[in-house]
């Protein structure tokens, strides 16, 4: 397993079975709250007393917001810097566990599959897993996504 992202990563680079985890992240019961008004505003998600009432029992963070930080972490160590060309979409999302404010989140993204184009020698698509677990090492959340890459050195494309 590689710790922490690597810059410049191409095409090449991203072969089935690599993993990459990145240093844990959490998110307070302010940020929860924030995003929870903006984009998300259950109760849940709002306010602790009223979260206690709930299956959950307390606050805890929207999935959406999760995704979000999901994404923000493999940018920041991943991605950013890449030859990323961006993603035609994802084949799943899933939230498994409620996100609890301050929790350390620890994301691995593991290359599954990787495919060079065969119209465009300049690039290929890699399909991504992802990962975050809980401080418990429970997974609360994991997606599956196809992202684009650059080729270092434009192949045929068969290759």
């Amino acid at each position: 397993m590689v710790e922490g992202g690597d810059r410049g990563l191409a095409y090449e680079d991203l072969v089935p079975g690599r993993r990459i985890s990145f240093p844990p992240r959490s998110i307070s019961r302010e940020d929860i709250i924030r995003f929870a008004r903006e984009w998300d505003p259950q109760p849940f998600h709002l306010d602790e007393e009223a979260a206690r009432k709930t299956h959950f029992g307390g606050l805890v963070a929207s999935g959406w917001h999760t995704a979000c930080l999901s994404m923000r972490i493999a940018v920041d160590g991943l991605l950013e810097g890449s030859s990323s060309l961006g993603s035609p979409g994802l084949e799943e999302l899933k939230w498994l566990r409620p996100v609890r404010p301050d929790d350390p989140l620890t994301l691995t993204v593991e290359v599954l599959e990787a495919r060079p184009s065969r119209s465009k020698p300049d690039r290929g698509s890699v399909k991504l897993g992802y990962v975050l677990v809980n401080g418990a090492g429970e997974p609360v959340f994991s997606m599956v996504a196809w992202v684009m890459f650059g080729r270092r050195t434009p192949g045929r494309p068969e290759d």
